[in-house]
């Protein structure tokens, strides 16, 4: 199994046998769903694969072979953020390895809903925040600058200032951005999107997926809500009230979001 860049490209909670796993976001954010693997991991055995490939092709391969060696198939599948979408499209190609999807605050799966993500975002920023959006914006544009990936890491982290409703004291989880996974996954992911195509796979899927998603989130609700509920044959929504991008760092729907998510599982 390949290597992310100084850690194993998979974590273990819990113990044997290992019926849950939880799929970070970004692309090429790694670690930031720790939390609640570990949380999880009271009621079993949880796996946190760490996509490192640059490709969506490569990250559905990586997490079919973790799951393989390691899942107790079919497992749940838990996905945050782009690791929904990637959990998404995992259970479309692979419907014989997921019993259950849990989407929680997915990217949407319509362009239209995509327009006003980065404008709601930069609305919510202070004049500092703002510049420094501008600056790191413009590096990680740049084909010539050496530190993408710590400009990522940095990105990462104004943009949860934006995406926070209220949110508790809490650690940064994330381990090495990858600025080149972010880059070659999201550019195919939105030419799908753009496409229909990415909505589309979602007739393969023939589990249980339930959405989990907060008000406050800039990923806009209504993006997950009405196309998943076109398209899936047994989908459920719940909505988190004064609740960001993140839920299990909000002060407000901490709770509710476990209480959810373990009622699902």
């Amino acid at each position: 199994m390949k290597n992310y860049p100084g850690i194993n490209n998979l974590r273990k909670y819990g113990t044997s046998p290992f019926n849950l796993a939880v799929i970070h976001g970004g692309p090429g954010a790694p670690g930031e769903i720790a939390p609640v693997a570990r949380e999880l991991s009271a009621f079993g055995g949880v796996l946190e694969p760490l996509q490192t490939a640059i490709t969506i092709e490569g990250q559905v391969r990586e997490l079919s072979e973790v799951l393989e060696k390691y899942g107790n198939l079919p497992v749940t599948l838990i996905g945050f953020s782009w690791g929904a979408m990637l959990s998404f499209m995992f259970t479309a190609l692979h419907p014989h390895m997921v019993k259950k999807l849990i989407l929680i605050g997915s990217g949407p799966y319509e362009e239209k809903y995509a327009a006003n993500i980065t404008k709601t975002r930069t609305s919510r920023l202070g004049k500092e925040d703002l510049k420094n959006f501008v600056r790191l914006t413009e590096t990680l544009n740049d084909p010539s600058a050496k530190n993408r990936n710590e400009a990522l890491c940095n990105f990462g982290k104004l943009m949860l200032k934006a995406d926070t409703y209220d949110p508790l004291p809490h650690e940064e989880e994330e381990l090495e951005c990858n600025y080149e996974s972010f880059k070659g996954v999201w550019e195919e992911a939105s030419e799908l999107r753009s496409k229909g195509k990415l909505l589309e796979l979602g007739k393969e899927i023939r589990c249980p997926v339930v959405a989990i998603h907060g008000d406050y989130d800039p990923h806009p609700f209504e993006g997950v809500k009405e196309p998943l509920s076109r398209i899936l044959k047994d989908f459920r929504f719940i909505l988190l009230e004064k609740c960001g991008h993140q839920p299990w760092i909000e002060k407000e729907a901490k709770v509710k979001f476990y209480n959810s998510l373990k009622n699902e599982i």
